[in-house]
């Protein structure tokens, strides 16, 4: 997809708002600014802020939009100010990308059209030099009639907050029919998609932003701090890869880069991101940010670049004489040119961390949309009677139990618990591992999309350790723990498998990394419920991984 003036940007400082407004003086339509403010991609002299006007008139083409930022606590005076024009071809939204700016400063910014003001956002920039301390809140997987965003509110109420890593599931595809995804929840709680069917067109992926940005609890966490955003396969639908997805059907819906094209454009209209460099692909956002002399953050892709097709145990399990041919399905799964990144971003993760290593940083952090351990699905026949089991299913509805009942039976086989993970293409998580053993560092990786809390010692085939894993459950997404409340899920993959220390698969909300030049601690942080307000906010488990001369430390649970 090619995105309109991006040649542009620089020259006239307004992103993709469009080109700034002339000096003179005319009317400004009357508007509203119904979906907050936000800003994202921090540097140590600038930031991306984010509004969206809508007029009240639907037949005005064009507003013009003032902006301003100042330092936090002297509203006398603005550092930087300007003015650009929002039309529909950006569908009404405004993105300045602001400079000259001082490292390491909070500001506030805020927008005015005519008469009407916006409400201010916090932003801080990235600092230089020597920093004691970061704070970053890691999040994922919020959908909409999934549940109330009670985690982000509790977001915007951190005491300190730096930035805020999302990594990804923004938005969900799905359309409101009873059985869609979330919709048993949200028929209750009025959280219906709109529009109530499943996005397609530009004008729908439009529309789903706009109804997630009306949300007063993500509003609230959009001004509160700035967004480094990935996209996950949501944001396009669900398991996408690099020519298709699970739920895209060419027949009813099209062209798959016609519509990917569509959904991409609306998350660069609609999310505080810079657009991406000249000469990449919409596709090509990994980029990197730099926090003073203490860690260096890569956000990579690993959807829309260079994933091939998931494997799946219905289609891709050969069966011979009525038996599952599990050599043949391994032999598949362990293909050498199975990869989620590409030979271009691996290369460019491995000189990003070798330079961060040359220079000092003790930390390097790699936000990534999906788990990165080796997660072995659970035999639960070897941690259960089998009147226990019967019991459990019994339990539940009849199409979970179905689904449970064949997870029971392919799991006693031994294969990973989700072939969406890096676990459906271990060459090339090999491959990403021997970039950090040249790159001569463990990192830290967060991960998203799983919906739950993960905290994993990663090892390479061979089992030497390559880093640490802290894995964010969903903001409101359903759990596979919600589905069998009555197993220990969580549990049972921690005793199955030697690389995950701990993990739950039912609790939501976010996790608060906090980055010293000694340690990291990860806090698991969730919220009591997302079906009603009040909610009490609470830490499931607190984990530290200090540095010492051999590189990372053991993880400890404090």
């Amino acid at each position: 997809m090619t995105l309109h003036r991006r040649d542009l940007l620089g020259l006239f400082g307004a992103g993709a708002a469009g080109v700034a407004a002339p000096a003179a003086a005319r009317p400004v339509p009357s508007v509203v600014f119904n979906h907050g403010v936000a800003s994202g991609d921090p540097r140590p002299d600038g930031v991306v802020i984010w509004t969206r006007v809508t007029p009240t008139d639907p037949t005005v083409r064009t507003v013009r939009v003032d902006w301003s930022v100042w330092r936090d606590g002297d509203t006398a005076a603005s550092v930087a100010s300007g003015t650009v024009e929002a039309g529909p071809d950006r569908d009404f939204t405004v993105k300045v990308p602001v400079s000259g700016l001082q490292p390491g400063v909070e500001y506030r910014y805020a927008f005015t059209a005519g008469e009407t003001r916006s409400t201010h956002g916090r932003a801080r920039t990235l600092p230089e030099g020597p920093t004691p301390e970061v704070v970053l809140a890691v999040a994922s997987c919020q959908l909409y009639p999934g549940g109330l965003f009670n985690a982000w509110d509790a977001v915007s109420k951190l005491e300190r907050v730096d930035a805020v890593i999302h990594l990804g599931d923004y938005i969900y595809e799905y359309g409101a029919e009873a059985d869609d995804y979330g919709m048993a929840s949200g028929a209750r709680l009025g959280r219906t998609p709109q529009p109530a069917h499943e996005i397609v067109s530009l004008a729908d992926y439009r529309a789903r932003h706009a109804q997630y940005k009306t949300d007063p609890d993500l509003q609230a966490a959009h001004a509160r701090a700035p967004f480094i955003c990935v996209w996950d396969d949501h944001e396009v639908t669900n398991d996408a890869w690099t020519a298709g997805a699970e739920n895209h059907t060419p027949a009813s819906e099209g062209d798959y880069a016609v519509r990917k094209a569509a959904a991409l454009k609306a998350y660069f209209e609609w999310m505080p991101i810079r657009e991406p460099a000249r000469g990449l692909t919409s596709e090509a956002i990994y980029r990197s940010f730099d926090f003073g002399d203490l860690a260096s953050l890569l956000m990579v892709e690993t959807r829309l670049l260079a994933r091939g097709e998931q494997l799946r145990y219905q289609t891709d399990m050969p069966v011979v004489d009525g038996r599952p041919d599990i050599a043949a399905f391994e032999a598949r799964r362990n293909d050498a040119d199975r990869d989620l990144l590409g030979d271009s971003q691996r290369d460019w993760i491995r000189s990003t961390l070798d330079t961060s290593r040359a220079s000092g940083k003790p930390w390097q952090v790699i936000g990534n949309q999906v788990v990165m351990a080796r997660v072995q699905g659970p035999d639960i026949t070897t941690m259960a009677s089998p009147l226990q089991i019967a019991s459990l299913l019994a339990t539940l509805p009849a199409a979970v139990r179905d689904q449970v009942q064949q997870s029971i039976e392919l799991f006693k086989l031994g294969v990973p618990f989700n072939l969406d993970s890096w676990d459906g293409y271990p060459a090339g998580r090999e491959r990403l591992y021997a970039a950090f053993a040249e790159a001569g560092v463990q990192p830290i990786v967060l991960a998203g999309d799983s919906h739950a809390f993960w905290v994993d010692d990663l090892k390479d085939a061979a089992g030497a350790r390559r880093g640490v894993e802290f894995g964010t459950s969903a903001i409101s997404s359903p759990s596979p723990g919600d589905a069998v409340p009555r197993l220990p899920l969580g549990a049972a993959l921690m005793q199955a498998n030697e690389e995950v220390v701990f993990c739950d698969q039912s609790a939501k909300g976010f996790v608060l990394l906090t980055l010293t030049p000694d340690q990291a601690r990860a806090e698991l942080r969730t919220v009591s419920t997302i079906f009603a307000k009040p909610y009490e906010a609470g830490v499931l488990k607190a984990f530290t991984v200090a540095l010492d001369a051999n590189g990372l430390g053991p993880i400890v649970e404090v």
